[in-house]
């Protein structure tokens, strides 16, 4: 498992949209799986859950994108799971920290 938290600023919903369509560039076989939503006294949270194949460890994989809003503050977390290998012990979690390059490296641009 991996994770990767950070602050932002701006419009919540072009941020939803931008990385939301910068997972599923990021890999050809990305997919979005599922979301939930909720807002509350102006404070808006989106979790949504995207999919996709790892090289590295034979297998798919999943990252748990969640993104919360207030005015133009915003803070994203993303944590991956499953592209591990073995059945007691966790190793080669190099495609977990792959897919999670994709949200840090347009958390970067943002």
């Amino acid at each position: 498992m991996a994770k990767f938290e950070c602050t932002l600023q701006g419009d919540y919903d072009q941020a939803l949209r931008y990385f939301h369509d910068g997972i599923l560039d990021g890999s050809a076989s990305a997919s979005f799986e599922e979301e939930s939503y909720f807002q509350s006294f102006g404070v808006r949270v989106t979790v949504r859950v995207y999919e996709r194949y790892s090289m590295t460890g034979g297998n798919r994989l999943s990252m748990t994108l969640t993104l919360v809003g207030d005015e133009n503050k915003i803070y994203l977390s993303g944590i991956t799971a499953g592209g591990s290998q073995g059945m007691f012990l966790k190793f080669n979690t190099f495609g977990e920290e792959a897919f999670l390059d994709t949200l840090r490296d347009l958390a970067r641009r943002w």
